[in-house]
């Protein structure tokens, strides 16, 4: 059994990975360990990340919902909830970002602070492409929240390789 939290990915990492370097038809052992490792408990998504990947109706969401489906949680426990209102607060609070940022990012269709809200809950790491940045204003990337909610983060190319993969 690992010490290591469970890693919960970001919509980014499916879709990067399917457009450009693990493709499903370069790399499809890529996918092979994203559903054997969320098999072991090791890593997930959420239901809202799921939303996200269906609205494109391509091969991933196919994938998605034929391979992974049992592996996006939900986000409707009262706990998750919580943490979620607890972030769109501290986003709108903040006078660093514009109005139209703090509005995407509690967009009804942005999953970005319902992943972090159920990483604070569930303990978590996320996994995404999004870096820290202290300055930006248009946008609020998930690594900023992740910072101010002390929740862990990290790239797919670091959460391979603490799980071991290696192709």
């Amino acid at each position: 059994m690992s010490l290591l939290p469970p890693f919960l990915l970001d919509s980014n990492v499916f879709i990067e990975a399917a457009k450009r370097y693990y493709a499903f038809d370069i790399a499809p052992t890529f996918w092979d360990q994203l559903v054997h490792h969320a098999r072991n408990g090791r890593l997930l998504s959420i239901d809202r990340v799921k939303d996200e990947l269906d609205r494109q109706r391509d091969k991933l969401s196919c994938w998605a919902n034929d391979q992974f489906h049992s592996y996006f949680a939900s986000t409707g426990e009262q706990e998750v909830m919580k943490r979620y209102v607890d972030i769109i607060s501290w986003a709108y609070a903040q006078s660093q970002f514009t109005l139209a940022a703090k509005r995407e990012f509690a967009h009804a269709d942005n999953a970005d602070a319902w992943l972090v809200a159920y990483a604070t809950a569930k303990g978590c790491t996320v996994v995404t492409h999004e870096q820290h940045d202290p300055n930006i204003k248009r946008r609020i990337p998930i690594p900023n929240i992740c910072r101010e909610f002390y929740v862990p983060w990290v790239d797919t190319f670091t959460m391979l390789r603490q799980l071991g993969v290696s192709f």
